[in-house]
C-alpha cells in the first residue's frame, strides 16, 4: 500500500499524469494552487514564455530543468516545460505513457481511454516561491506488467519512431541513446542506420563507427578495440541512410583533433583516451 508521505516542504498539488504533460508539455495551474502559491502577483503580465519574468526551475528527482509560468485568459496561469523533462516524466510514469500512445491509436473509439484501461499515476507538485522553484515528485506509478521489457522499449529508437509516426511528426529526427554496458547489446530494439561509439574504459580507448544493423555489427570483431566495454549509439533518420559512411568519416576527423590518434597531430588532447580508429581523414 502506498504511504502517505511524511516530508513535504511547501503547500502541495497532486496532479493526475495525463496526456497533456507528453503532448503539450505543459499543465493548467489550479486557481487554488495560484492562490496558495501566489502565482497571480508573481507571475502577473508573462504570456510568453520567453518572458524573463516568467522563468522558472523544475527539480525532479534531483535533475534541475528550466520551465516557465505563464498567463492566459483572464486570470489563468500555465507552467511549460521542455522536452527533457518530458523524456524524464516518460521515464518515471512509463505506464501512463504508454496508454498515451495507445489512446491516439485508438482515435475513433467512442469509451474514454481510461475507462477501457483503467489506473491512474499521480505527480506531486510544490512551488518554492522564494528561489521561483517547482519541486516535482512522482507519488504514485503503476508498475508495468513486464517492466524489464517496458523499461528497455520506453527509452528505445523504435518507441521513438512509432511516437513520431503516431503524432504526425514531419520531422527528420536523431534519436540519441546513452552510454550502455556490453552486456546490454543483444536487447536493443531498433538500433539500425546509426553512428556508434566504443569505449574500452582499461585501456582508455575510444572508437566511432557506424553500422546498417548494430547488434549484427558490434557482435563483430572490432580488432582495434576488442576489449571494448561501453557503447552508445545515434539512429539516423531514413533521409540520411545514404550519408551514413560521410557523416562517420567526418565525426571521426571532428574526435580526432581532440583525441591522441595514428594520423592527426594537433589532437589538443582533452583528456587521456586515445581514438582507436585507423581511418582516418586528414
Amino acid at each position: 500500500m502506498k504511504l502517505e508521505r511524511s516530508k513535504v516542504d511547501f503547500p502541495l498539488w497532486r496532479k493526475k499524469v495525463d496526456r497533456s504533460l507528453f503532448d503539450h508539455k505543459v499543465t493548467p495551474i489550479p486557481s487554488w494552487a495560484c492562490d496558495i502559491w501566489n502565482i497571480k502577483k508573481k507571475f502577473k503580465n508573462c504570456p510568453s514564455k520567453k518572458d524573463p519574468k516568467s522563468q522558472v526551475t523544475i527539480v525532479f528527482e534531483k535533475k534541475r530543468y528550466q520551465g516557465s509560468v505563464n498567463t492566459y485568459g483572464k486570470n489563468g496561469h500555465r507552467l511549460f516545460f521542455g522536452n527533457d523533462c518530458v523524456e524524464h516524466l516518460k521515464d518515471t510514469f512509463l505506464m501512463s505513457y504508454m496508454r498515451s500512445l495507445e489512446e491516439k491509436l485508438d482515435w475513433d473509439s467512442e469509451e474514454q481511454i481510461e475507462d477501457k484501461i483503467p489506473f491512474w499515476e499521480f505527480l506531486d507538485i510544490e512551488f518554492n516561491s522564494s528561489k521561483k522553484e517547482f519541486l516535482f515528485t512522482a507519488h504514485y506509478t503503476q508498475k508495468p506488467s513486464f517492466p524489464n521489457l517496458f523499461q528497455r522499449l520506453v527509452g528505445s529508437p523504435s518507441l521513438k519512431s512509432i511516437a513520431d509516426e503516431i503524432e504526425g511528426s514531419d520531422k527528420d529526427r536523431i534519436h540519441k541513446q546513452n552510454w550502455k554496458h556490453r552486456n546490454d547489446l543483444n536487447y536493443e530494439i531498433g538500433a539500425k542506420n546509426v553512428l556508434y561509439f566504443l569505449l574500452d574504459t582499461e585501456k582508455k580507448l575510444i572508437y566511432v563507427g557506424e553500422a546498417k544493423d548494430l547488434v549484427k555489427r558490434l557482435n563483430q570483431p572490432h580488432t582495434t578495440i576488442s576489449n571494448w566495454d561501453y557503447f552508445r549509439y545515434n539512429v539516423l533518420p531514413p533521409s540520411l541512410d545514404k550519408h551514413r559512411v560521410l557523416l562517420e568519416r567526418m565525426v571521426i576527423r571532428d574526435i580526432a583533433s581532440l583525441f591522441p590518434n595514428k594520423k592527426v597531430k594537433e589532437s589538443v588532447a582533452i583528456s587521456d583516451y586515445s581514438l582507436a580508429n585507423d581511418k582516418i581523414d586528414k
